[in-house]
C-alpha cells in the first residue's frame, strides 16, 4: 500500500471543492427580466423652470394664490419670467380669451426657460 494515499485525496478534494467555491459553482448570476424599467433620468433645468413657472402663472392668472417667490419655490430670475408672462397671459385673456392665456403661458414659459439655461443656468447663486 503506497503512503500518503488518503491525505492526497483529501487534499485533492478540498482543493476541488475550495475551487467550486471560488468560481461560483452556483452559476451565473441572476440577470434582470428584459422588462425592467430604466433608470430614471435628471430633468433639465430648463424644463423645469418652465413646468414651474407656467404652474404658479396659472394660479397668479386666475387669482388663487399669491406669494414672494420662494414660497413658490422659484429663484428670483424664475419670478421675474413668471411675471412678465403672467403680464402678457392677462393682456392675451382680455384680448383672446382663456384658451390663449393658457398657450402663451406655456410657449412663453418655455421660451424664457431655454433662454435663462441655455448656457447652464445663472451663476450668481441659487436664488438668482
Amino acid at each position: 500500500m503506497a503512503t500518503g494515499g488518503p491525505t492526497r485525496s483529501a487534499a485533492l478534494g478540498l482543493a476541488l471543492l475550495t475551487g467550486a467555491l471560488l468560481t461560483g459553482c452556483a452559476g451565473p448570476a441572476p440577470r434582470q427580466p428584459a422588462s425592467a424599467s430604466p433608470s430614471p433620468h435628471a430633468t433639465p433645468p430648463a424644463e423645469v423652470c418652465a413646468r414651474i413657472v407656467a404652474y404658479w402663472s396659472r394660479k397668479v392668472l386666475d387669482g388663487d394664490t399669491y406669494g414672494d417667490y420662494q414660497s413658490m419655490g422659484l429663484s428670483n430670475g424664475q419670478y421675474e419670467i413668471l411675471r412678465d408672462v403672467v403680464d402678457a397671459a392677462r393682456a392675451e385673456r382680455t384680448r383672446q380669451g382663456p384658451a390663449a392665456a393658457e398657450q402663451l403661458i406655456d410657449r412663453q414659459a418655455r421660451e424664457r426657460c431655454t433662454e435663462r439655461y441655455r448656457d447652464g443656468g445663472p451663476t450668481g447663486g441659487p436664488w438668482s
